[in-house]
């Protein structure tokens, strides 16, 4: 898979992050610091890597900044992507579960590289399957209800 990998700011963990990919065959797209080891704003990097996954020019999504908040929630304003900020293994695993997330937000600040490993196989192990697409077939009604037409 092509996975899209961002962050605002350059972290050591994000190294690991790498590594864990290429071990599972992925190929690591990457974005904002990630790409280019220079801060930059965590709107415009959460965007430009969800507008990867959203076009299908990426499979899946790894995204980080300082609390994991503000990245996720960029993310998930752009149609088609279902951002989760996931701390810990059960929770990555319940995103994909449930909500059948495709793009897997982390915090830089707190997240240690033998925790990044275990949320990594939480989210690659866990199948989406038809649990949770209730849920996901509602949620999508709700975006529907709530989209606007962009401003001109």
């Amino acid at each position: 898979m092509r996975i899209a990998v961002a962050s605002d700011e350059a972290y050591p963990v994000h190294a690991t992050v790498a590594r864990v990919l290429a071990e599972r065959g992925h190929t690591l797209v990457a974005f904002g610091a990630v790409a280019s080891g220079v801060e930059q704003p965590w709107p415009d990097v959460a965007e430009e890597a969800a507008q990867a996954v959203a076009s299908g020019g990426c499979d899946e999504g790894i995204l980080f900044c300082w609390s994991g908040t503000g990245i996720s929630m960029a993310a998930n304003k752009v149609a088609g992507v279902r951002a989760a900020l996931c701390g810990d293994p059960g929770a990555a695993a319940a995103a994909r579960v449930w909500n059948h997330a495709n793009v897997l937000c982390l915090a830089n600040r707190t997240l240690s590289d033998d925790m990044a490993g275990e949320i990594l196989t939480a989210w690659f192990e866990t199948p989406a399957g038809d649990r949770g697409a209730d849920g996901v077939a509602r949620l999508a009604a709700v975006d529907a209800r709530h989209r606007r037409a962009p401003d001109t």
